[in-house]
């Protein structure tokens, strides 16, 4: 005999391991603080201007 099994409880489940498996990828892709990036910003910028000062004008 089949288990008997909630079809509401069931597709709730589904739902909210879709939902978590989403916030996932969110996080990775969105979840960096204001100061990380103001750093990594400030990085970029100091390699820019190392990279324009070590450049030879001809």
């Amino acid at each position: 005999m089949a288990e008997i099994i909630n079809l509401n409880r069931a597709r709730k489940a589904r739902a909210k391991a879709e939902a978590g498996a989403k916030a996932e990828t969110n996080r990775a892709k969105f979840g960096r603080t204001k100061a990380e990036k103001d750093r990594d910003k400030a990085e970029a910028a100091r390699l820019a201007k190392l990279l324009d000062d070590t450049k030879r004008e001809t």
